[in-house]
């Protein structure tokens, strides 16, 4: 019999490939058919309990599966290339294809037990994936990443108790009777907590750029497009509890503040993976704030136009990372368009689809929310927030473009870079097709009605016009030089606020442990190491040793002194014994 020995890659690559277009074609059969199947599997009954697994498969969750296995699918056949002098290689794969079982549970769950097993998978394998390069700033990442997301599961195990009150755990039977309950609005506060922690959303966001510890197939597969959108994914689910609340409005605010916090960051990052993080933070942002105001459909419009470009972006950037010998400043790159033409060519279109440039995937999704924008009822500031936070997309982009192709190579004076690599390449050219093609596919594929969007001309080319400025700054600004006073924009102090995203990473971390270490010092100091000791052992000790050193010195300095002392304690114990008798 012909048998060839086919590596893991490859067998997961044609298995996760070939059942993301299965996806795609019963997608499009229940679109057509206006469809949704409810499975119910068994699992055991005994007596009165049953233990049930239920599946919803409606267009929703098939398209989600479709864009998770087909990403997961070329990062697979990415990882053979970049991961090849990996000795481990098969236990990476099959932490990533634990990630999108983990992945697929989750979406295709209308259980919340259920969604907890995918849930808590994706917390534990993204751990995993996150210090798999084990130094002590893995390990850091990945107990920040670990923690955070633990707060998330804390709030669905508490919905998990909560809805105790109802017959079963189906929350998709129960929407409609919890959005009656006042009480039960608490299970909508609780999961809009959980999905914060996920999508790393102010004051949970400092864990995201963390985790650009994990190699970069990673950082393409869970910390653009999947883990992180799987916060969002719970939101469009619960949309129809969570719509009047008033909290969702606070997740407004905060998610609009964490687009613009994130767009300020990037600006001034030299790291190449944080920059294109911090870029994926800002993208959650817009896709939470949009879902916020009430539109599911757009926000998971974005969410997998998202996917494909930024999953490129970060496949680029792993190509960019190996060539110039695993160096990640981007202050040590320039003309790289001269050494890699075509990977320079997907970096440029991918940078270009993230900042809605017409016709590709951004634009169409990016361009529908701030013309729904610009069309709410909404006040000034979060307007203000979301055309700025646009303009600063462009502004780091176009820094970063400046910063890799545009100026001069500063590596070294000698140089052999390698040429293309064509695994690499080819797994690329495939998100390269959809990042072209996804945003229109898209739009005719979920919006069967065209939105006709009427606005005034200004307004309806506002979107072009802060682009084109955040653009032309982020070119003055990369022209600078380094040592002039406009690089910090105003005083040092605001500058370094800005640049470390807002103090979060040290707030989520030194903030928390800072006064719980402290006092445990202080116990240790003054209590175990202090006054404990006196009263019990070391004090016991220290008068046994004084009176010790006392009678030494008797013994050995004055014979006459000692023998008058031992005829003393002998008289003493002759006069104690005789009055006892």
């Amino acid at each position: 019999m012909f048998y060839k020995n086919y590596s893991i890659c490859f067998i997961s690559f044609i298995f996760l490939f070939m059942y993301s277009m299965l996806n795609f074609i019963f997608m499009i059969y229940f679109i057509m058919n206006d469809l949704v199947y409810f499975f119910e599997w068994e699992i055991i009954t005994l007596n009165s309990v049953s233990i049930v697994m239920s599946i919803l498969l409606d267009w929703m969750s098939l398209l989600f599966m479709m864009f998770v296995c087909l990403i997961s699918s070329v990062v697979i056949y990415y990882s053979k290339s970049y991961m090849s002098s990996e000795l481990n290689l098969d236990r990476f794969i099959i932490l990533v294809l634990l990630f999108v079982f983990s992945m697929i549970l989750l979406i295709i769950s209308p259980n919340i037990i259920s969604i907890l097993l995918g849930w808590d998978g994706l917390g534990l394998v993204s751990y995993c994936l996150v210090i798999y390069y084990q130094n002590l700033k893995s390990y850091n990442a990945g107990m920040l990443t670990a923690l955070t997301n633990r707060i998330g599961d804390m709030f669905i195990l508490m919905v998990i108790s909560w809805m105790l009150n109802y017959g079963s755990w189906n929350y998709i039977f129960y929407l409609e009777f919890m959005n009656n309950d006042l009480e039960m609005k608490i299970i909508g506060v609780m999961i809009i907590l959980a999905a914060m922690t996920k999508s790393a959303q102010i004051p949970f966001s400092s864990w995201l750029p963390a985790a650009m510890a994990a190699p970069t197939p990673v950082s393409a597969l869970v910390h653009s497009s999947t883990l992180v959108t799987a916060g969002v994914y719970l939101l469009i689910r619960f949309n129809m509890l969570l719509i009047d609340m008033f909290f969702f409005k606070i997740l407004l605010l905060l998610s609009i503040l964490t687009m613009f916090m994130a767009g300020i960051s990037a600006n001034y990052e030299f790291d190449l993976k944080k920059i294109i993080a911090l870029s994926t933070l800002s993208q959650l942002g817009l896709m939470m704030s949009i879902l916020s105001m009430g539109f599911p459909d757009l926000a998971f419009f974005h969410l997998l136009t998202h996917a494909m470009f930024k999953a490129m972006l970060f496949m680029c950037a792993g190509v960019v990372i190996h060539m110039m010998n695993d160096i990640q400043d981007i202050r040590y790159m320039g003309g790289i368009s001269l050494f890699i033409p075509l990977t320079s060519l997907c970096l440029n279109i991918s940078n270009m689809a993230l900042c809605g440039i017409p016709f590709l995937a951004g634009f169409y999704s990016k361009d529908l929310i701030l013309e729904m924008v610009s069309f709410s009822s909404l006040n000034f500031l979060v307007f203000f927030f979301y055309y700025v936070s646009t303009g600063l997309t462009m502004f780091y982009t176009f820094r970063l473009i400046m910063y890799t192709m545009i100026m001069d190579f500063n590596l070294m004076s000698i140089y052999n870079l390698y040429d293309e690599d064509f695994i690499m390449l080819k797994s690329m050219m495939v998100l390269l097709f959809m990042s072209v093609i996804s945003g229109s596919f898209l739009s005719w594929m979920i919006f069967s009605y065209p939105y006709m969007i009427y606005l005034p001309f200004n307004m309806k080319m506002m979107v072009i016009y802060v682009s084109l400025l955040g653009g032309i700054f982020g070119y003055l600004i990369s022209n600078m030089n380094i040592y002039s006073v406009n690089k910090f924009l105003m005083t040092y102090n605001l500058s370094n606020f800005l640049c470390l995203m807002w103090f979060m990473p040290n707030l989520s971390t030194y903030g928390v442990i800072y006064y719980f270490l402290n006092l445990g010092q202080n116990l240790m100091k003054n209590i175990d190491l202090g006054w404990s000791e006196m009263y019990s052992g070391q004090g016991m000790v220290n008068i046994l040793k004084n009176y010790s050193i006392f009678y030494n010195i008797f013994q050995l300095n004055n014979m006459k002194i000692y023998l008058f002392s031992f005829i003393l304690w002998l008289f003493m114990m002759f006069m104690v014994i005789l009055l006892f008798i």
